[in-house]
């Protein structure tokens, strides 16, 4: 059984405090975020996500499993696509909009512009507080090949990423309309799924221990989706898509040195 201690607890805070911090860059900065920007500041997240989903989740699944020889991969591709259909099920069905969109997705609401805008990064970033909850129940439980050091830094790569998100999410919504302080405050309630979730993840770890692969997996596949399906496109819109492209990279390698120095 998994006694959340301190070094979880700080561990599954983390990428919240990301966000925290991020969004009150809405008190530090005048004007919104520019295109160029956004891009470069999405490109980096995709890339920390793309990054933690290879080198923090899919490998380790895999090795966990290497035992079944060439089986190996398959609870991690049924796992990877369980974590795809979960997410493309609440973006189906959640009302929300994205950055440079002008249509909503998910059912049919009369909800405001900027809770649409919330809902779409609240979406987001549930993968990545049950990631956060997955590795750190893995290497608590031992016999899983995850380390302390190793979900460490997934949960400092996810921070750094959810910094420039939280700013993403804050400036746009006092560009709406909203005051400072409820601008912050809705970036900040946009992070608080990650805990959330990492905390329910490492409750169920008792019952997730035969499947951790499947688990961990499943979390790969729900952070892919919101990359291809959300951060990719915001990255690439408009002219200069190329600075996107380039922050991915950093992005990606930002989190691969991360995994192998701290991991």
């Amino acid at each position: 059984m998994i006694i959340v201690n301190t070094e979880i607890a700080v561990g599954i805070l983390i990428p919240f405090l990301g966000t925290s911090l991020g969004s009150a860059c809405v008190f530090l900065l005048k004007n919104s975020i520019g295109d160029n920007v956004q891009r470069a500041l999405t490109g980096f997240a995709a890339g920390v996500m793309v990054a933690a989903s290879v080198w923090s989740l899919i490998i380790p699944a895999i090795e966990m499993n290497k035992d079944n020889g060439s089986q190996a991969i398959v609870p991690v591709i049924i796992g990877f696509w369980i974590g795809i259909l979960f997410i493309y099920g609440i973006d189906r069905l959640v009302p929300h909009l994205h950055q440079f969109s002008s249509e909503s997705e998910g059912l049919h609401s009369n909800f405001q512009k900027t809770t649409m805008l919330l809902l779409a990064v609240t979406i987001h970033n549930i993968p990545e507080g049950m990631s956060v909850g997955a590795v750190y129940a893995g290497c608590m439980l031992g016999n899983t090949g995850i380390s302390v050091a190793g979900a460490f830094a997934l949960a400092v790569g996810i921070a750094i990423q959810n910094f420039p998100e939280g700013a993403i999410i804050s400036m746009p919504l006092k560009s709406e309309g909203m005051s400072k302080s409820k601008a912050f405050l809705g970036g900040v309630i946009s992070g608080a799924v990650e805990p959330l979730g990492a905390i329910i993840t490492i409750m169920l770890a008792n019952i997730i221990v035969p499947v951790m692969p499947y688990f961990l997996s499943f979390a790969a596949g729900a952070m892919i989706y919101v990359v291809v399906e959300e951060l990719i496109p915001e990255m690439s819109h408009g002219s200069h898509s190329n600075i996107g492209t380039v922050f991915f990279a950093i992005g990606f390698s930002v989190m691969m040195i991360l995994d192998v120095v701290l991991g």
